[in-house]
């Protein structure tokens, strides 16, 4: 076998089988169209294509097997897009299967199980503009909504599923005006079942058909682009479904999952045996197929932990061949599209998720914080008596915030399965919960990291995510989750606004505590400085209200309060600070500086320092990411 693409894809090596295997549409030099179908199934044998084309006759296409490693093929011509198709062979056990195509672009939407033909080339892009100005959004502001296309907006009036032409009507000029930068879709390869979300699925490079086809996700990305909004696609490279006329057992054999123990995950589906080098090519190309194809902006890989681990389980030690992929997957992607984001999806305490693979890492780009999401939820549910008691719960997620690069979710994890939403989470009453959750909002905002919300977030909504229905948007007819929503698009603007909320946030220069060790009234601020641009952000985590409180500084100067969640257009009680605050000498918490402030009960506050003209900036000097 000569060196190229298939031994590339037999070592492991290979992010682009998506160009070799499956179905692909060419031209002769007379312009007559023809479809290449190309199969890796090592152990089968007796190996045809049917289809409605040949109303499913296993006699009619037979396929060569063209390599001794298990590559079969066929050329047939007069096919056209949706046209259906399985591969029909014998298999290990010398029974004879019809299987889906692994490499499909394109599949029959439920309950239908057959691929689907589909010509993906020559979608007129516009996004140029966008991809050549793209970057990983190291020093620039990301706050990512989260969403599930299918129960964002809802079904149309007439009951039928919008297809992603329809959602991108709806979703650009929305998430334009709430002033996110990203949207993330949860997995939109074709899956069997809904109620799995896409995390597990049956058809790899197969986009979710019930909202369209491959030219009609372009689209939405396309247009998504245009209007300056970044797309992220979460991607499950750990299990698939166990439906039988997919992956599972394929030829006969484990050829896509492991063949011992550690099959069956804990989710009950299969798990891909990620030491096995065709499954590593697999996967990658996958992922590359929809960066390259789709041009989407970023992949977060979901359930690293599991990767890292057998299960996710520490104790069963580090799964080495799947921490091989991950490197191998990072780094190949980095050096084929240096522009878009790899972030791990990672609950683990693993070292360097997000450290460079030459220097012992994994390569990841960005890691959920899921030790400061876990952390903060529990701190607002804490009833304010004992909060002191949990004080180190908002202070110990900078103890490690540098040792990776962190991102901070409120995911859709997090509103599911009976644990409530994030609002349900909050202590206290109705006011006490609203009053908590516009606080939580903003200390998520002002803490270094990038933003990540699941939709509905925005709303305040009390009932749990639902995929088989749509937000509940008429809560916005209620002005206390309006206001929910006018704050997170306050924020949003806000964050986007001032370089300290996100320039070199993994600098440590950049974050001081101010008032880090007031358990007792259980009040928090710290500082966010870039080139003498200075923001103070102060927590009220109780219900007591101070109409004086002192909050030690270290800039002498004004500071004009440009944010209180206690305001009443977000549903406060208007304790708000109206004029400048003049700082005072005076040592609280070791600073040299003070200022004396009006906090409401459970509010926050964010204060920017007015600017003396005789103040000259100092350009900052741009750190290496570690």
């Amino acid at each position: 076998m000569a060196f190229g693409l298939l031994y590339d894809f037999l070592m492991g090596q290979c992010i682009e089988a998506h160009n070799y295997f499956g179905a692909h549409f060419n031209e002769n030099e007379k312009g007559e169209k023809f479809v290449t179908f190309r199969l890796y199934a090592p152990s089968a044998d007796d190996v045809s294509v049917i289809g409605d084309w040949n109303n499913w006759d296993v006699t009619a296409n037979k396929m060569n097997k063209i390599d001794d490693c298990g590559v079969w093929e066929c050329t047939i011509s007069n096919l056209n897009n949706y046209q259906c198709y399985k591969f029909h062979f014998r298999n290990a056990h010398g029974e004879y299967v019809d299987k889906a195509d692994p490499y499909a672009f394109f599949s029959e939407t439920r309950p239908g199980t057959c691929s689907r033909l589909f010509d993906n080339r020559n979608f007129a892009w516009h996004d140029d503009p966008w991809l050549k100005q793209r970057t990983r959004n190291f020093d620039k502001p990301m706050s990512i909504y989260e969403m599930h296309l299918g129960s964002w907006y809802g079904k149309a009036a007439d009951g039928h599923i919008l297809s992603y032409e329809e959602i991108a009507d709806q979703l650009i000029p929305y998430i334009n005006g709430m002033g996110y930068t990203h949207v993330e879709i949860m997995p939109i390869v074709q899956h069997p079942f809904d109620g799995s979300w896409g995390y597990q699925a049956v058809g790899f490079y197969s986009i979710d058909s019930k909202y369209g086809n491959p030219f009609q996700l372009m689209s939405l990305v396309d247009r998504l682009h245009q209007a300056g909004i970044g797309v992220i696609i979460d991607f499950a490279p750990v299990h698939f479904a166990t439906d039988k006329w997919a992956l599972a057992e394929y030829d006969g054999t484990y050829l896509y999952e492991y063949n011992n123990e550690h099959r069956v995950s804990p989710w009950g589906s299969y798990q891909f045996d990620l030491g096995k080098d065709p499954v590593r090519s697999f996967l990658m190309s996958a992922m590359n197929y929809f960066v390259d194809y789709f041009h989407f902006d970023g992949i977060r890989v979901d359930a690293v932990s599991n990767i890292i681990y057998y299960n996710g389980d520490s104790s069963k030690g580090e799964n080495s061949g799947a921490v091989e992929f991950i490197k191998r997957l990072n780094g190949k992607m980095h050096i084929a599209h240096d522009s878009i984001m790899m972030i791990a999806e990672d609950s683990t305490a693993f070292s360097g998720t997000t450290r460079p693979i030459e220097y012992g890492g994994l390569g990841f780009d960005y890691k959920w914080d899921l030790g400061w999401m876990n952390d903060t939820l529990k701190y607002y549910a804490t009833d304010p008596i004992y909060k002191k008691y949990d004080h180190n719960k908002l202070t110990f997620s900078m103890a490690y915030f540098y040792a990776d690069n962190f991102m901070l979710p409120l995911s859709h994890d997090e509103v599911v399965h009976g644990k409530g939403t994030i609002i349900n989470k909050m202590w206290g009453d109705y006011n006490n919960k609203f009053a908590l959750l516009r606080n939580l909002y903003t200390y998520q905002f002002g803490h270094p990291g990038k933003k990540l919300n699941f939709m509905g977030n925005e709303l305040g909504t009390f009932d749990e995510w639902n995929e088989q229905r749509g937000l509940q948007w008429d809560l916005k007819r209620f002005p206390m989750h309006d206001s929910v929503t006018r704050l997170v698009k306050d924020l949003n603007f806000i964050y986007r606004a001032y370089k300290p909320m996100y320039f070199e946030e993994h600098n440590p220069v950049h974050f001081n505590w101010l008032m880090v060790d007031n358990a007792d009234q259980s009040v928090f601020a710290f500082e966010r400085e870039v080139d003498g641009e200075v923001l103070v952000f102060v927590f009220n985590m109780t219900p007591n209200y101070y109409e004086f409180i002192n909050i030690p500084l270290l800039h002498e100067g004004k500071y004009e309060e440009i944010l209180n969640t206690d305001k009443d257009v977000y549903g406060g009680a208007n304790q708000y600070n109206g004029l400048p605050c003049e700082t005072q000498p005076g040592s609280f918490e070791g600073k040299p500086y003070h200022m004396t402030i009006k906090l409401g009960s459970l509010a926050a506050c964010i204060f920017k320092k007015v600017k003396d003209e005789s103040e000259k900036k100092e350009p900052t000097k741009k750190t290496t990411k570690k």
